[in-house]
């Protein structure tokens, strides 16, 4: 017979306990893993796999009562720290999404929406577009491991405890908004401009010919150049992504630093 204590039994569920609730949270959050189209279940046994993979490695727990007070404020931690790391990516593919609605608002295709079974809400079809794009090189350059080597030293550099990612952290994640904003923005500016100068050709045609239908002919031409426009930008795509997905990791290695 083994002779094992109450306190023995907690330690050893503790050990996986603890790593499972900041997992499991911040695969329900992060892209991919955690949009509408991956089941419930299946999110819940890919983070029990990689709990049960990665406990072993994972630095001392700390020891608390299961039903004490202390317990279940380590618990709101662990959950707060995984959904915030995963509302960084998350942040990262609305980055595109958002920059492709100011787009098709130019252009004239704003009216053209579809729904994202992704995320379950209606969005235009040019963000459809590069939604898809920013997945397939996600998983291409091995997005998906590498946000799995993120969570796991996440517990190194924010061990289990109370600290969490603290008030700055929070403040950070709050303010990352504006990051959010800023970069779809800057995606969308090239193509935006060329769509304002087109459209303000438009306008001095009309002051030159009030007899001109201008909305017979401009819409379609500017929603053709449009395409046209979003076609050619296709060719700094990658380079976008890139320097978006950098500052995306850095930030997330910054919150965990405490930096």
């Amino acid at each position: 017979m083994f002779d094992i204590g109450l306190l023995q039994v907690e330690q050893m569920v503790g050990m996986y306990l603890w790593p499972l609730f900041r997992i499991a949270s911040f695969f329900m959050v992060v892209p991919l893993f955690g949009s509408n189209l991956v089941n419930q279940r299946a999110r819940l046994g890919l983070s029990l796999a990689v709990t049960l993979v990665v406990a072993p490695v994972l630095p001392v727990m700390p020891g608390f009562s299961g039903m004490s007070v202390e317990s279940y404020l380590i618990i709101v931690q662990q959950i707060l720290i995984g959904a915030g790391l995963g509302f960084v990516i998350q942040l990262l593919f609305q980055v595109f999404i958002l920059g492709a609605q100011m787009i098709a608002m130019q252009m004239g295709l704003g009216f053209a929406s579809a729904n994202d079974p992704v995320n379950g809400v209606s969005v235009v079809i040019l963000g459809q577009m590069y939604l898809t794009l920013v997945m397939l090189l996600f998983i291409l350059m091995d997005g998906h491991l590498v946000l799995i080597d993120i969570l796991v030293r996440s517990f190194i550099h924010i061990p289990v405890g109370f600290d969490g990612l603290g008030s700055d952290g929070y403040w950070r994640l709050a303010m990352s908004g504006t990051w959010l904003f800023s970069s779809a923005l800057l995606m969308a500016l090239p193509a935006v401009t060329a769509l304002l100068v087109i459209n303000f050709a438009f306008g001095i045609m009309t002051k030159a010919a009030p007899q001109l239908n201008i909305f017979a002919i401009g819409f379609p031409f500017t929603m053709l150049m449009g395409l046209l426009i979003v076609w050619a930008s296709q060719s700094g795509f990658l380079t976008q992504y890139l320097r978006f997905s950098d500052y995306a990791l850095d930030f997330m290695a910054s919150l965990m630093m405490g930096g």
